[in-house]
């Protein structure tokens, strides 16, 4: 990470949502790179905790489903924490999950992730939607 990355004059919000954009628009190793600390651990109950693991599994994500897209609908900042709820589509035609990301940052980087996801059905009778 360039010291302008890692500077106060980006919030860790802006940080955890361009990872996320990054990491759906195929840029996976490249976000790694920019905003995830040596030592990060995550809480994906499907794959390892460590770093590389979720990383690969990202990227083979990203080779099965490269039209892949994400909207963030809002994103919360909280000392050294940081909510994202988005709506992920693995394809357009897709309804989507809706998706809560919360990361934990050190000095600017991404340190412990935890993932939810709720996948969203086609017809739903709450008329106030997922978002």
């Amino acid at each position: 990470m360039n010291a302008q990355q890692n500077s106060k004059a980006f919030s860790n919000k802006e940080r955890a949502v361009s990872f996320l954009v990054q990491v759906a628009g195929g840029e996976v190793r490249e976000a790694y790179e920019r905003y995830v600390n040596s030592d990060f651990s995550h809480h994906n109950p499907y794959f390892q905790g460590d770093k590389d693991s979720l990383m690969s599994a990202m990227e083979e994500d990203d080779a099965k489903n490269p039209r892949k897209t994400l909207e963030v609908h809002r994103a919360i900042e909280e000392k050294d924490m940081v909510v994202v709820h988005s709506h992920i589509k693995q394809q357009q035609e897709d309804t989507g999950v809706a998706v809560v990301h919360i990361m934990r940052f050190e000095a600017g980087t991404i340190v412990e992730l935890w993932d939810i996801g709720q996948p969203l059905p086609e017809d739903s009778p709450n008329e106030n939607g997922a978002f």
